[in-house]
């Protein structure tokens, strides 16, 4: 049986300028001067057994306590860096980052965490943490969010994140993402992750690339806040037109058509 897209395992990919990843030290005195966090263990892993090692070729990782929970942080200087995971989408960048250009920092749930998920409150804590390290550290140029395959510049991974942990709108640019799908659809990447759900915005909605992002990002919005689409529903767009939120046989993706 396939693997529910909720219960994959989220991973935040920080990318640091070349030779500026912080070492064990430096997040140590970062969790110092933040409530409610701290270090509670680290330690120095061989990449190929996965077992203790003290050589120079070791993966540097840290044990983070956030809010009671519990986030594993690889990749730490001096050893190697994590291994640059695959991006598909960009925003407030310039271009797809790559490996030759940056190096990466992994930042997960605990192993004993594994298959949370997307539970809101572990999510949450993840994502502010991240925000965290964003403000402490100004060589993390931008964050990779794995369920999307994106990676989005610092200043707007920090703001559009922590407006919606502090109650404003869900970050769909960043936190999922979208692309063009058959049939001239415009379709979400990354939203099953959150509610078991993808988005398709069809055709001739989705004509104009501009507008429909604007209407996905509203749409993904209300389906985050009501946790998916239980049955077929009706929505008023900006511009007054009635327009029909579908579900799909195998209720896996939200179409949104004029009515």
């Amino acid at each position: 049986m396939a693997q529910s897209p909720r219960t994959l395992e989220p991973e935040l990919y920080l990318l640091f300028a070349r030779d500026k990843r912080p070492d064990v030290a430096a997040i140590r005195a970062f969790a110092e001067g933040l409530p409610g966090l701290m270090v509670t263990h680290d330690r120095a892993v061989h990449p190929a057994s996965g077992t203790a090692a003290a050589s120079h070729d070791a993966e540097i990782w840290a044990e983070l306590l956030h809010d009671g929970l519990t986030f594993d942080m690889g990749g730490l200087a001096p050893g190697p860096s994590a291994a640059f995971p695959a991006v598909r989408h960009r925003f407030d960048l310039a271009s797809l980052p790559a490996a030759q250009d940056f190096d990466a920092v992994v930042l997960r749930p605990g192993p004993h965490l594994a298959g949370a998920g997307s539970a809101m409150p572990l999510m949450r804590s993840l994502l502010a943490l991240a925000c965290h390290l964003v403000r402490e550290f100004g060589d993390l140029a931008a964050v990779i969010w794995t369920p999307a395959n994106s990676a989005t510049g610092r200043r707007f991974f920090e703001s559009a994140t922590t407006a919606w942990l502090e109650g404003g709108p869900f970050p769909a640019l960043g936190l999922a993402a979208f692309e063009e799908a058959s049939e001239g659809a415009l379709e979400s990447i990354g939203l099953a992750f959150w509610i078991g759900q993808e988005l398709r915005i069809e055709a001739p909605l989705s004509a104009d690339r501009v507008a429909a992002t604007r209407l996905g990002i509203r749409v993904v919005n209300h389906l985050v806040l009501t946790g998916g689409l239980v049955n077929d529903d009706r929505i008023t767009a900006p511009d007054g037109t009635r327009l029909l939120l579908r579900l799909s046989r195998d209720r896996a993706v939200v179409s949104v058509l004029r009515e």
